[in-house]
């Protein structure tokens, strides 16, 4: 498995997303310009935003998250810059953009891409809160849901649509899982299976289940209707995203140490590798080097035919897997 090595970021990659039809692979990082390359080749598409911070349909921080719509119509970022921002994939122009008082955390699109919710953090005196909006107006006083998390309450550290357009699960800085009637504004349910910070959420091909990772060295699988823990997946070190196979029983995970022990550890050590398990048996089959820190996104190809990861060196890599991985039968 020869992967492909993306270098289009000046800085380390927050997350990575495949559009539905695994053609396009979306990515952000620390700098301020989200990118989109062609996932067969590697070959880069294109940017979100103008060249320098001072441009108005730019962002001028850190973008932590994004999202494309099932009919890669439409694309999300959220930033640093206390901003979240639709724009047009085919053009690569802003749409529209609502300023927020404090960072954005997370972003995603219902099924329907009717839809958009984003988070917001909680930092300098301004509470986390949890936003739901119309992409067709998407207009900051024209929310569809707006929850507001209490002083006291866990920070807002990832997020997915379940119930196509009705429910909103959040992950928590606490380890909480929460799930959201969109309509009702209401929490209809919280589990606390994790005991440290939720670092991301994905979503099963039929959105039957979801797997989450945590900084408590875990990643989980969960009944996305009830949020019961059905399988547990084991590491020696945080697990910064997570991501469940298309076709066969299988998961991957990616992690690390901390970004601030990064300089004192030898990539010869293996700390930096996805690793992936078999979905039901819990057991870890295989180990993929290349980074040269942490892995802070990992996702399957939708078609199953690969995965891509980003991590804190700046690189986004792009694995085929081989025939014998098609082949491969597991020993329980």
């Amino acid at each position: 498995m020869k992967p492909i090595s993306l270098h289009g970021h000046d800085r380390a990659i927050t997350c990575i997303r495949y559009n539905r039809e695994g053609d396009l692979l979306f990515s952000s990082a620390k700098d301020h310009l989200p990118n989109v390359w062609y996932a067969i080749n590697g070959e880069r598409l294109g940017t979100f935003g103008g060249k320098n911070d001072r441009d108005r349909n730019s962002h001028s921080g850190a973008v932590w998250c994004l999202d494309v719509d099932w009919e890669t119509k439409n694309f999300l970022s959220g930033a640093a810059d206390n901003s979240v921002r639709l724009w047009d994939v085919c053009t690569g122009k802003m749409l529209n953009c609502i300023e927020t008082k404090s960072a954005v955390r997370t972003c995603g699109f219902s099924f329907s891409g009717n839809l958009a919710a984003f988070t917001s953090d909680k930092q300098m005196g301004h509470p986390c809160i949890i936003n739901v909006m119309d992409v067709r107006d998407f207009q900051a006083d024209k929310p569809v849901m707006q929850v507001v998390i209490p002083d006291k309450g866990p920070k807002v550290t990832s997020l997915v649509w379940s119930g196509i357009e009705e429910q909103i699960i959040t992950g928590h800085d606490n380890g909480d899982l929460a799930q959201w009637d969109v309509k009702s504004s209401q929490k209809t349910n919280i589990v606390s299976d994790h005991s440290k910070t939720v670092t991301d959420i994905q979503m099963s091909k039929d959105n039957s289940m979801f797997i989450s990772s945590s900084k408590d060295t875990t990643a989980k699988l969960f009944d996305t209707d009830t949020l019961e823990c059905m399988k547990t997946y084991k590491t020696e070190r945080p697990v910064n995203s997570a991501s469940i196979a298309p076709k066969f029983d299988h998961v991957v995970l990616g992690g690390g140490q901390e970004a601030m022990d990064v300089t004192t550890t030898s990539t010869r050590i293996g700390k930096f590798d996805a690793r992936f398990f078999h979905l039901v048996f819990e057991e870890e089959f295989a180990r993929v080097k290349g980074h040269f820190g942490p892995i802070n996104s990992v996702q399957f190809n939708p078609e199953g035919t690969g995965y891509a990861s980003g991590g804190e060196d700046g690189y986004v890599r792009l694995h085929t897997f081989d025939p014998t991985y098609f082949s491969f039968q597991f020993e329980c």
